[in-house]
């Protein structure tokens, strides 16, 4: 085969002309998902000091270590942020102009870091507790996937949450190449959340998530389906994914499903069940067959029976 660098170069020019969607040309430039990847790296050593650094961090340096670290975070987020403003549906130059927004809207993201670091303290609480072979906080922080994954959305919540374009879902990507853990940056999430194990979970964007939840590997809170318009597109920005509760249990490779869709207070989802119903609190949902039997945790007597089928 001919590999001529002018005649590629010629065919992949002539296709950047003929494909078009997947080309961003003459346009302002994009965030950097390098640059990103260094914000939630950093993030990280914020949130949890002298776990994510080669270095030990001296209790007497601290202060000036994290000043040091707010600044370039600022600094990367002033300069990401700036860029995807644009692309904001509402978007009109402010009247200070785009950076000057660019640096409210980072300061007030890193003014959250206080407030998810507590937040993040009872995630780590949860995972001691949820789980009998965690030996030490230290081993949960350090190991754990869950703990990377759940920092990164609570983060990239508040960017999404002041209306951000891109940088969230490119933070939550980061956290799921890393963990196997594809928590939307949407999701609404309380406090003491534990996901054991973790890989494969996914949680999609409009999910609320009550206090004290614990999923296992596999569980999958998503849409049931896609309303579309009379041009056949798909209605964007519908509730969508389901509403778990406080004290939830959801065991592996489950599969909860829709925006009607709610897991009651103190309820138990069986491993393998795929449930598109709500369910009232302290229910245990088991599969049997093609069949959801549902049970009240009180009483032990069967409550509610579903059909367990999948949906094409």
């Amino acid at each position: 085969m001919d590999c001529s660098l002018r005649d590629i170069t010629s065919r992949l020019v002539q296709s950047y002309h003929e494909i078009g969607g997947i080309n961003r040309l003459d346009c302002a430039n994009l965030p950097s998902k390098r640059a990103i990847g260094s914000v939630c790296e950093e993030l990280l050593q914020v949130l949890f000091p002298g776990y994510h650094d080669e270095e030990p961090v001296p209790a007497d340096e601290l202060e000036m270590i994290t000043s040091e670290r707010i600044a370039n975070l600022t600094e990367t987020l002033e300069t990401e942020i700036s860029k995807v403003l644009r692309l904001r549906d509402d978007a009109s130059e402010p009247p200070g102009g785009w950076r000057a927004e660019s640096r409210k809207l980072a300061c007030r993201v890193l003014n959250a870091l206080p407030r998810l670091r507590a937040l993040l303290r009872t995630d780590v609480e949860a995972a001691y507790e949820g789980d009998p072979a965690a030996k030490n906080f230290d081993e949960i922080i350090l190991a754990y996937p869950c703990i990377e994954a759940i920092a990164m959305q609570r983060c990239a919540h508040v960017l999404y949450s002041e209306g951000i374009p891109l940088i969230p879902r490119i933070m939550t990507e980061w956290a799921h190449s890393r963990s196997g853990i594809d928590i939307h940056p949407g999701a609404r999430i309380g406090t003491h959340f534990f996901i054991d194990h973790g890989t494969g979970v996914v949680i999609g964007e409009t999910c609320v998530i009550g206090d004290y939840v614990k999923l296992y590997h596999g569980v999958t809170l998503g849409a049931r389906n896609f309303p579309k318009d009379s041009q056949g597109r798909i209605v964007k920005g519908n509730k969508r994914h389901p509403n778990v509760e406080d004290h939830v249990v959801i065991y592996p490779n489950a599969t909860v499903l829709g925006g009607k869709t709610t897991i009651g207070a103190g309820s138990t989802i069986g491993a393998n069940v795929f449930l598109r119903e709500s369910v009232p609190a302290n229910s245990f949902v088991s599969t049997e067959g093609e069949k959801l039997r549902v049970f009240d945790k009180t009483t032990g007597e069967q409550v509610l029976e579903f059909s367990g089928e999948r949906e094409n």
